[in-house]
């Protein structure tokens, strides 16, 4: 490049020298034009191009969240508190005691921690009978029956885990009796 500005350079008198010939500007402004109209014809195709596959992009998309997303909302269902401010307090109530015993028998410690695992997934699995209840409820959402039934579901769920942490504690008791008699007979 730099070669190319040197003989540019040392060349500038013989270029000065020569006018261009007749007609050239207007021969040049005419091509200069027609560039201009190609590059606007392919603006315009590239555009309607673009806006093509936009629209498909966008149908495709829809297409899948109508067939794929709707599922998944169907499948969710709706909750108690969906329905009317007093439900919510009832599920607030039930959700709150299950969880404060989840989380108590979540703490008390095992003998063997596959029992415990074991136990947290048992209780967890009555969750999907609540789930079922849920889709009931969104395909009758006035239907008595389902609203109880959920309700139900809860005071049940609490009623098992009062059981369960009862046995636990009589055992952890009758444990730590033993391990003090054991304690008492060594000395």
């Amino acid at each position: 490049m730099k070669n190319l500005e040197h003989i540019i350079q040392e060349n500038r008198s013989a270029f000065d020298l020569h006018e261009p010939s007749e007609g050239h500007f207007e021969r040049f402004e005419q091509k200069l034009n027609r560039q201009h109209k190609r590059n606007q014809r392919f603006t315009v195709s590239f555009v309607l191009k673009a806006a093509a596959v936009a629209l498909l992009v966008t149908l495709s998309g829809l297409w899948v969240y109508e067939q794929v997303i709707p599922q998944k909302v169907m499948n969710k269902g709706i909750a108690l508190h969906q329905i009317s401010p007093e439900y919510n307090e009832v599920e607030m109530y039930y959700s709150t005691l299950v969880n404060q015993k989840f989380n108590e028998i979540n703490s008390l410690e095992f003998s063997d921690d596959k029992q415990k695992v074991i136990l947290l997934n048992e209780l967890n699995q009555m969750d999907s009978i609540y789930e079922n209840l849920k889709k009931d409820l969104k395909i009758n959402p006035t239907d008595e029956r389902v609203i109880n039934a959920m309700i139900q579901h809860y005071q049940l769920k609490v009623e098992v885990m009062n059981q369960i942490l009862n046995q636990l504690h009589q055992v952890k008791t009758i444990n730590q009796q033993k391990s003090d008699n054991y304690e008492s007979t060594e000395i």
